[in-house]
């Protein structure tokens, strides 16, 4: 590996580790606030609903730009496209109510899951991806119970906060590991990879 790819590969996982730094830092913010109006759709809430996959998008444009030696292009392309639709579903399904919410929700943790599986499997060798191949299985599992959740009496938005938690905490640890991934590719003088 040439010392230009091993600083590209230590700059990629540096650009990885402070968006995944500011994705736990807004899905906990966010959790709180939806845990505090998740009771029923008011415009605070429903714009709490339609944000997340919004600065999800955002989040996959910061990641493309970012992480050039690392970007699965056609992933974050799919994640972007997803979480557009997602946004778009949700603005129309809070007009039918919270179990409308869910299935959208439900849909989207799915997909969005599988991509993420996909992306951080592709990242692999960057290091620092276990958890977030564990929070795309989890997404994918979590999202077929907002969809059961949907056809249940009393469906509430509550989950969606803990789903938001567990997602950032998952992001905390990726960002971690990857802080020390690149860390030690400094000191080294050597391509990240280490502290998968």
């Amino acid at each position: 590996m040439t010392t230009t790819t091993a600083t590209d590969r230590t700059g990629a996982a540096r650009g990885l580790r402070n968006l995944y730094y500011a994705r736990f830092g807004f899905a906990v913010a966010w959790a709180a606030l939806l845990a505090l109006t998740a009771s029923s759709l008011t415009p605070l809430s429903i714009a709490l609903l339609v944000l997340y996959p919004l600065f999800d998008v955002a989040a996959a444009v910061v990641d493309l730009r970012t992480s050039a030696t690392a970007r699965p292009t056609a992933g974050l392309y799919a994640n972007m496209a997803l979480s557009l639709l997602t946004a778009v579903g949700l603005g129309i399904a809070v007009t039918s109510g919270t179990p409308a919410v869910l299935a959208v929700w439900g849909v989207w943790a799915i997909t969005a899951g599988a991509v993420q599986l996909i992306v951080a499997l592709l990242r692999y060798g960057l290091g620092g991806q276990w958890p977030m191949i564990l929070s795309g299985g989890i997404s994918t599992i979590a999202g077929s119970g907002f969809l059961l959740q949907s056809s249940a009496p009393n469906a509430s938005l509550t989950n969606l906060a803990g789903y938001a938690t567990l997602g950032g905490i998952f992001f905390l640890a990726s960002a971690i590991r990857l802080h020390r991934v690149a860390a030690k590719a400094v000191r080294h003088g050597g391509a990240p990879g280490g502290g998968r």
